[in-house]
């Protein structure tokens, strides 16, 4: 098989680096649809798990879970990256497959509340660990000029699993919602299987055992170390600005981004009512619609993601990543001032494409900061760590929120009706979204400080740069 630079990438690849390329897209793929999963059918969850509950206090739960999960993701993330490096990318990659299959599976038959938080932040364990695991498989095991387009493919199809959530969503639109949720879970749980190839067939890349027997002579080389990553200043820089650069685009996305649904269905709303529906009606088109949007946000990520892999391979990772990071600020305001009819679902697309096109650069750009012992450490810890802030972003968002909304409804004259009020404050949450994209202003700080990386080697301990 020749791997003439020149060639497109898929053509430099054998059947071995397909085989590679393949389980650890598909373990990412699975993760992604994991998490729409849980995106869909966390709000139903809490209300059957809850019922008791007032309504108010029920999305307070539901914010709760999702805080609880995305804390257990950056967890994670931190403890399999290092592993993945200590133990080996495939062993610790069929680990963390098998944890969040399992442990969304079992959140389908969650008895109470508090069980269904257990689950799901044992889910969020092993959904965290997979990214810089796969990442740092591909990058080690495939060909240096096929690296990183590879990559960028790799994250562009995580698309392909969020689309997935979304059509099982619609297909189960006529359920029964304070039952669906249920088999959506086991629809995640189905991944485990995955686990079979990793462990039988996927073996530790070449670059991954030269390192790990480095490590055994010289013990200033040591594998998956933090203090390691932070005791050098050469990764130490690279991991903190790495690790701005993604908490920019992590809060903006989990904390503002997968929130946008909030204004998508106070549209099919509107354009459900006079219809002369029938309860069951208005509940089946109103999830049919919210699989809808789903679909129309990740058809256009995958298209923004794949134009970021081709940008940054013509034009450099920082130049790129700085017209995305303002692209994702201006399509998020846009997004959230102007989003007011179901005919808007377009703006789906372009808020996809934008926020989500950020997440094809870390794929490509964080394996490329760190070396073969410190890979999947560093890369985890770069796009993980962010996520301990962006757990706070639901909560931030729904207090300054409510924040706004209290004013804006004090406002109103002493004779507005439960309607007026509603609008005010449906506007307060528009201006508390644009208000918090402003985060995306963090990444085009921390670019200042990283280097460009395109047409240059992955990095080593040895290698004087």
């Amino acid at each position: 098989m020749s791997q003439n630079p020149d060639l497109p990438w898929w053509k430099q690849l054998n059947r071995y680096h397909w085989f590679v390329f393949s389980v650890a897209s598909l373990a990412w793929l699975f993760d992604c649809l994991d998490q729409q999963l849980f995106i869909l059918a966390r709000d139903n969850a809490v209300k059957a798990l809850a019922a008791k509950e007032t309504s108010l206090r029920q999305g307070e739960l539901s914010g709760w879970a999702m805080s609880i999960f995305i804390a257990g993701w950056a967890t994670g993330g931190l403890i399999f990256g290092a592993v993945g490096d200590r133990i080996g990318r495939a062993k610790t990659l069929a680990l963390t497959v098998l944890l969040y299959s399992v442990f969304t599976g079992l959140s389908s038959f969650a008895a109470n509340i508090g069980q269904f938080m257990i689950y799901r932040a044992l889910t969020g364990l092993g959904v965290g660990g997979v990214f810089g695991l796969a990442v740092a498989l591909v990058a080690d095991a495939l060909p240096e000029s096929a690296r990183p387009k590879a990559l960028g493919m790799l994250q562009a199809l995580s698309a392909v699993g969020n689309v997935t959530a979304g059509v099982c969503a619609m297909s189960l639109s006529g359920v029964d919602p304070l039952v669906s949720w249920k088999y959506l879970f086991w629809i995640g749980s189905v991944p485990a299987f995955l686990c079979i190839f990793i462990m039988t067939r996927l073996k530790e890349p070449e670059k991954w055992l030269a390192a790990k027997a480095t490590s055994k002579i010289d013990s200033t080389m040591a594998m998956g170390s933090y203090a390691s990553l932070f005791g050098n200043a050469r990764w130490c820089k690279p991991a903190i600005f790495g690790m701005l650069l993604c908490v920019s685009a992590v809060v903006g996305l989990w904390g503002i981004g997968f929130f946008s649904n909030k204004l998508v269905a106070a549209a099919i709303a509107d354009s459900l009512a006079g219809q002369n529906l029938s309860a069951k009606e208005i509940s089946t088109a109103k999830q049919w619609w919210s699989a809808a949007n789903l679909i129309v946000l990740n058809i256009g990520a995958f298209v923004g993601m794949i134009a970021f892999s081709k940008a940054a391979h013509r034009f450099g990772r920082k130049p790129v990543f700085a017209v995305a990071f303002i692209a994702a600020m201006v399509a998020t305001i846009l997004f959230y001032q102007k989003f007011n009819t179901r005919d808007d679902i377009w703006m789906s697309f372009v808020l996809g494409a934008c926020q989500l096109s950020l997440f094809a650069g870390f794929a490509i750009y964080l394996p490329e900061l760190f070396p073969t012992r410190l890979r999947s450490t560093g890369t985890s810890f770069c796009y993980n760590v962010g996520r301990f802030i962006a757990a706070s972003g639901p909560v931030t968002l729904g207090v300054l929120a409510a924040h706004l909304g209290k004013n804006a409804v004090a406002a109103l004259p002493a004779t507005a009706n439960a309607a007026m009020k509603a609008t005010a404050e449906l506007n307060a949450f528009r201006n508390a979204g644009c208000y918090m994209s402003a985060v995306f202003l963090l990444g085009l700080i921390a670019l200042f400080f990283l280097p460009e990386t395109k047409g240059r080697p992955l990095p080593e301990d040895g290698d004087g740069k």
